[in-house]
């Protein structure tokens, strides 16, 4: 009888033991589960970064558009104020180098006014056919000077004018919205980029002649 009842006790306490392993490995479960559900988290946190970027890239469009008809208009008239200017140049000029640059605005920014005019008219924006005061201004400023003060005055204006010109065109170019505005910008920057270095040649040449 005696060895039965520790027979008993022994088979009892390694149930206990068994019993008291399992309980120790279920706690383990929930743990890897509350990993898991952390994963959700992670994913419903992606929409809320992607909103506001997406927010931005719809509303880039409209603020684009925008700068495609500014661009005509304020190119527009730029161009026309080059072919005014080099109208003066060609007549007033002391230099044949910079009469002949004149001559070259003429013809060149001639044509790149009724390129800029066409797309204007394709887009339905209304460009003046005149200049306006200020460019009228600076025609008219530097039509009272002559000789190699005109020389010098006009081809520094040149220098100045193109470069805010060619980034311009650039800026058209690379970030515009419409493609034919886009476009037309692409094929004009080459011309101005070429008057752009023809001015700082000249420029040279007069403040060597000082």
């Amino acid at each position: 009888m005696k060895q039965n009842s520790r027979i008993s006790l022994m088979l009892a306490a390694a149930g206990f033991l068994a019993g008291f392993s399992l309980l120790a490995q279920n706690p383990s479960s929930p743990a890897g589960g509350g990993g898991q559900a952390g994963q959700p988290g992670g994913a419903s946190s992606a929409p809320m970064t992607q909103g506001p970027g997406t927010g931005a890239m719809d509303s880039a469009p409209m603020q684009t558009r925008m700068d495609d008809k500014k661009f005509l208009k304020d190119a527009t008239m730029g161009s026309m104020t080059e072919v005014e200017l080099g109208k003066v140049a060609s007549q007033k000029a002391s230099s044949d180098a910079v009469k002949q640059f004149g001559q070259k605005m003429v013809d060149e920014h001639g044509k790149s006014t009724e390129e800029l005019k066409k797309a204007a008219a394709q887009m339905k924006v209304n460009v003046p056919d005149t200049l306006d005061s200020k460019h009228q201004s600076r025609v008219d400023k530097l039509s009272k000077l002559s000789g190699a003060d005109f020389d010098r005055a006009y081809i520094k204006d040149q220098v100045k004018d193109h470069q805010k010109d060619v980034k311009d065109f650039q800026d058209e170019a690379q970030t515009g919205s419409d493609p034919n505005v886009k476009t037309l910008a692409a094929k004009l920057l080459p011309t101005l980029e070429q008057h752009l270095e023809a001015a700082k040649d000249l420029s040279k040449e007069k403040t060597a002649q000082k």
